[in-house]
């Protein structure tokens, strides 16, 4: 049986190498086939198209006759209920299961047929990360706000100048995007980085860029129609 395997963090200081080493041993275990691996470092509540590695997944799990798709948890998927739902929609259409792998859950069976139960299972599932999602926001929101309240002061300090080098080691997001060919707009929603942030980094690598978000937005429409 041949697989991909789909691991997910949100930040540069996490790492999904644990996720997918766990799901290689489990795809030994199983005796699959692992033909491909996609690992990306973004927030899981970003729309599907603004997800460069999970269109790639998708796009190539397509085109190469993929039987499965595992992940370690639902929420690598991601954290948008909508946007969960229409990525298994994309996959059952074209007969691939979707592993979870937290849960021992499949969305097909061996006649790829849906599993009424596991279609019920991860609308419960999508439902509670996207209400985590929400009450971290809330959270983080009220504390900036306190701080605020109390005279806390945010932004640097006057006078300061970071080093050039410092810079880039803090924005290889922003140049690995760049390098990619995505726009100022679609790099400021991918890393959630600030316009002037991403173009001063592009100024000090000396990366050229062509606006590339249209063409991943397409790719997805285009996917979803055929």
């Amino acid at each position: 049986m041949k697989v991909v395997i789909y691991s997910r963090v949100s930040t540069n200081s996490q790492d999904y190498k644990r996720q997918t080493n766990e799901l290689m041993e489990y795809s030994k275990k199983m005796k699959y086939s692992v033909v491909e691996v996609f690992e990306e470092k973004i927030s899981g509540a970003k729309k599907n198209y603004e997800r460069p590695e999970l269109l790639r997944m998708i796009n190539y799990v397509k085109e190469n006759n993929i039987d499965k798709v595992l992940c370690w948890e639902l929420s690598r998927i991601g954290r948008d209920t909508i946007e969960v739902l229409k990525t298994i929609q994309l996959l059952n259409g074209n007969c691939i299961s979707l592993y979870i792998k937290n849960h021992n859950i499949e969305t097909l069976n061996d006649k790829c047929e849906v599993s009424p139960m596991s279609t019920f299972l991860i609308q419960i599932l999508t439902s509670v990360s996207e209400m985590e999602k929400t009450t971290i926001r809330q959270r983080i929101k009220s504390g900036y706000d306190a701080y605020i309240n109390k005279g806390g002061v945010v932004g640097r300090k006057k006078g300061y100048s970071k080093p050039t080098e410092l810079i880039l080691e803090e924005n290889k997001d922003v140049i690995k995007l760049l390098k990619q060919g995505l726009s100022y707009r679609q790099i400021q929603t991918i890393s959630g980085k600030s316009l002037n942030t991403i173009q001063k980094v592009k100024k000090i690598s000396g990366i050229e860029t062509l606006s590339a978000a249209a063409k991943n937005e397409e790719k997805l429409k285009k996917f979803m129609l055929d």
